[in-house]
């Protein structure tokens, strides 16, 4: 089955015959930018771009807009920014990146500072220095030219979000409780002041490891999050500061390594990266050199029916991008298994996002042709939930969800380790007792799996379904306290 990431497109609002603003999700990263423009002048910027940002182009040529302006909420830390991959493409535009707080950068770009404005055709960009997630944040209050008083809409980055606000603790322990205080001033001395009707924009969707439990919905309301937004209740900055960090999902490593490779500029590529085609025979011999990361990115059922020897299992879905960061050294070169070959192009889209422009090669023919050459294989059985049920007192069961998603929840005997932590803590396992992995929908227990196996775990099962079938099943549950 051809995997195909689905970018979304939303016509976010309509004032008037002349705004272009558009709405681009990228699903995985859960990540939000925009495309702001007016048709009559011709005129458009973007908004915090991906790095595969050829359809910010489409986007604009459709709207019949040149982009002029490349605009920068913040330095971010989950995926590779996209602004000078995207000015490269372009026949003349600037980058606009935050001079508050102290920030640096190694490219050129224009500085940008709390009150300057801009226009496009009839709306106004006003940019507002918003700190908290990080010392430099800016957010961008947008209104009409003839009613700059009475603003419309607010890109707010990472600085609040539908149902939750960036988190704080980014830059590490020693600055957590600085820029806790900062995000909280931020969300009552500007946010909270803003008209009900002001529509909120942000920089992610639920998913996304910058905040708490992101609501689901696009856009929301200054009025709708005042109400309902649990970030935005509390009366002082130590219960504020308490619950950010409470509620702060695991921090992915690769989130500084983002951070310095976006102060620095990332590198220009120019379009996608070619990958070498190689047969079975040139493959085998070039993971024998270590000429790179052996990645499988099919799913788990095929993983598990089949795959090479020291294969790493991470499915070729829009959440690569989160898991690849996670799970391999930074931009360490990779050697590519597909499902379908058709998917090569998709599936390098996904690597770049966090930071992996370099590959070895792709199998070609896949693991039909490794299989047709004779070659070695390796595999993982599946179990079903209930078959795990009935067998989990004989069985080493791990768990590999996050912390919250474990105290929320298990299945009773289990042991908890936390997926990016498995190979360090693999010495807390029985190598000879049958082992079963689980997640919430079997992707991460895959990768666990696949890990596992490269370490002796023979007598190895992967859940399909996982938690998500487990609680379908109404099977038992233990909780945190161990009922």
């Amino acid at each position: 089955m051809r995997v195909i990431v689905e970018l979304r497109v939303h016509f976010a609002l309509s004032l008037g015959v002349s705004l272009v603003f558009k709405t681009i999700q990228t699903e995985g990263i859960a990540e939000l930018s925009y495309l702001l423009g007016d048709d009559d002048e011709g005129v458009a910027a973007v908004f915090d771009p991906r790095p595969d940002c050829d359809i910010y182009i489409e986007m604009a040529r459709e709207a019949q807009v040149a982009i002029t302006h490349i605009f920068e909420t913040h330095i971010h830390a989950d995926l590779v920014s996209g602004s000078r991959e995207l000015q490269s493409r372009l026949d003349s535009a600037n980058i606009y990146v935050s001079h508050e707080g102290g920030a640096k950068y190694e490219f050129e770009h224009e500085k940008l500072q709390d009150g300057d404005c801009f226009t496009f055709g009839e709306t106004l960009v006003t940019a507002r220095h918003t700190p908290g997630h990080t010392p430099e944040h800016i957010s961008y209050i947008l209104a009409e030219a003839d009613h700059p008083e009475t603003p419309w809409g607010v890109l707010t980055g990472d600085s609040l979000f539908v149902s939750s606000a960036g988190r704080p603790d980014l830059l590490g322990a020693d600055q957590t409780e600085e820029l806790a205080a900062q995000q909280f001033k931020t969300l009552r001395d500007f946010y909270l002041k803003l008209p009900d009707h002001v529509m909120i924009y942000p920089n992610h969707g639920a998913g996304s490891p910058c905040g708490a439990d992101i609501g689901e919905r696009l856009s929301s309301t200054i009025g709708y999050e005042r109400k309902f937004n649990k970030f935005l209740q509390f009366p002082d900055a130590k219960s504020f500061t308490d619950y950010a960090k409470d509620t702060a999902p695991p921090v992915p490593h690769y989130y500084p390594v983002m951070k310095k490779l976006n102060a620095k500029g990332p590198e220009i590529l120019g379009g996608l990266p070619r990958v070498q085609g190689l047969p079975p025979k040139a493959f085998k011999e070039a993971i024998q050199k270590k000429a790179g990361t052996l990645v499988d990115t099919r799913t788990m059922l095929a993983f598990g029916g089949g795959h090479i020897p020291g294969a790493l299992n991470i499915g070729g879905s829009p959440v690569l991008s989160i898991w690849a960061g996670w799970m391999l050294a930074s931009n360490e070169p990779i050697l590519l298994v597909l499902e379908n070959e058709n998917d090569l192009e998709d599936v390098v889209r996904l690597f770049i996002r966090t930071g992996y422009s370099k590959f070895a090669g792709y199998l070609v023919g896949g693991m039909k042709a490794w299989d047709a050459a004779g070659l070695e294989q390796a595999e993982v059985r599946q179990m079903t939930v209930h078959e795990l049920n009935k067998r989990k007192g004989e069985l080493q069961i791990v768990d590999v969800r996050s912390p919250r998603e474990w105290k929320n929840g298990h299945v009773p005997g289990a042991r908890h380790i936390f997926l990016p932590e498995l190979r360090k803590r693999i010495g807390e396992l029985d190598r000879a007792k049958p082992t079963a992995v689980y997640c919430a929908s079997g992707y991460r227990a895959s990768i666990a799996a696949s890990i596992l196996k490269e370490e002796g775990f023979d007598n190895l099962w992967n859940v399909p379904g996982s938690w998500e079938a487990w609680k379908k099943a109404k099977l038992p549950v233990e909780g945190a306290d161990g009922k």
